[in-house]
């Protein structure tokens, strides 16, 4: 099938959002049926969406690229499908935090109406398989949160790979929360309110990062809330070989991403990437886990979620059958892609409740 030339971004989302918001009915005239795998059916939008990516030839960030190239295809989609106008803060400001290796940048964003003082708080870890992805790419996700909980949310630029390998990701998210706990009353955050969360790669750095207070005697995040997370790097579960075509993330991404994150020599199975095979994950804090049906990380999520319960830590799985990995950034474009992502909101809410 022949490609279409890209438009600007700012048509190209206004086409991208009129298309998607199409009733289910019009879609599946268009677009045909939605896809039917493992008992699963592809949401309408979601299908509309893929086929629309499929025709502007943007289905893969990284496919036979080299990685500089790949981070300018995830800002460029980014731009594509985020929120227009932005969604207003009352305030958004950058913060340094000392790092392991030097300063890490980060953005903190204040939501209008919320308290001044002894609010709660999310550390939050952008996505991008620790290769890609920035401050940028998940301005939008991040404002979304913001706005529709009440929560300050500090979003956390850490060193990507290839230049920073593992362990360096999960260096930085470990100093980071750590530097936010110490300065809660800087921040004007409640210190017992605040929790870590993230999407795919940033989910794993934030479960990570509860694993890793708790071995280290700090004291531990009030919740995690992960989406779509990266459980597992020394295996595949099926879901990496059944959804690892066609869904936005594919499986030849996560071996790009992999082999740039954890080069040859480094254990994969060490529990600061493949947090799953963790000897112990009793004592952790409450976890709210989204995963997408038709996403190759669906089933390490799901077994995550048991292996957290089976520990004794509260969880809550919620699988979003018709999704796809990155629905985080699609709260603009897909109807179903925004409620979930209200979901999402609402367990944060109630789990940094006073």
């Amino acid at each position: 099938m022949a490609t279409l030339p890209r438009l600007p971004p700012a048509a190209e989302n206004r086409l991208l959002k009129f298309v998607c918001g199409l009733p289910p009915w019009l879609l599946r005239r268009l677009f045909g049926q939605p896809v039917e795998i493992d008992g699963q059916t592809l949401a309408p939008d979601i299908q509309a969406l893929l086929g629309m990516a499929k025709l502007a030839g943007s289905e893969s960030f990284t496919e036979g690229v080299p990685v500089e190239t790949a981070r300018r295809n995830r800002r460029l989609e980014a731009e594509v499908v985020a929120e227009r106008p932005r969604i207003e803060m009352a305030n958004v400001e950058p913060v340094e935090i000392p790092g392991p290796a030097g300063a890490i940048a980060a953005r903190r964003y204040q939501p209008r109406g919320a308290a001044s003082e002894s609010a709660p708080l999310l550390v939050y870890f952008h996505g991008g398989g620790w290769v890609i992805g920035d401050l940028e790419t998940h301005d939008a996700p991040c404002r979304f949160l913001a706005a529709n909980s009440g929560v300050q949310v500090l979003a956390i630029d850490y060193r990507l790979a290839p230049e920073h390998p593992f362990p360096a990701a999960a260096e930085d998210a470990l100093a980071a929360y750590s530097w936010v706990s110490a300065n809660a009353a800087e921040l004007g955050c409640d210190p017992a309110r605040i929790a870590v969360g993230g999407d795919s790669a940033g989910a794993n750095l934030a479960a990570a990062t509860a694993l890793l207070a708790r071995d280290a005697g700090l004291a531990p995040p009030a919740m995690q809330l992960l989406i779509y997370p990266v459980t597992v790097a020394d295996e595949e579960l099926p879901s990496r070989q059944t959804f690892g075509d066609g869904f936005l993330l594919s499986r030849p991404d996560m071996s790009f991403f992999e082999a740039h994150y954890l080069p040859a020599g480094v254990d994969r199975g060490d529990p600061r990437v493949s947090i799953l095979g963790a000897a112990d994950l009793s004592g952790l804090p409450p976890a709210y886990l989204a995963v997408a049906g038709f996403d190759p990380l669906r089933d390490e999520g799901v077994a995550f979620a048991k292996r957290l319960e089976e520990a004794g830590v509260p969880v809550s799985l919620r699988l979003h059958p018709g999704l796809v990995h990155t629905f985080a950034n699609l709260t603009a474009i897909c109807p179903s892609a925004r409620q979930a992502m209200l979901e999402a909101v609402g367990a944060l809410r109630m789990g940094l409740a006073a």
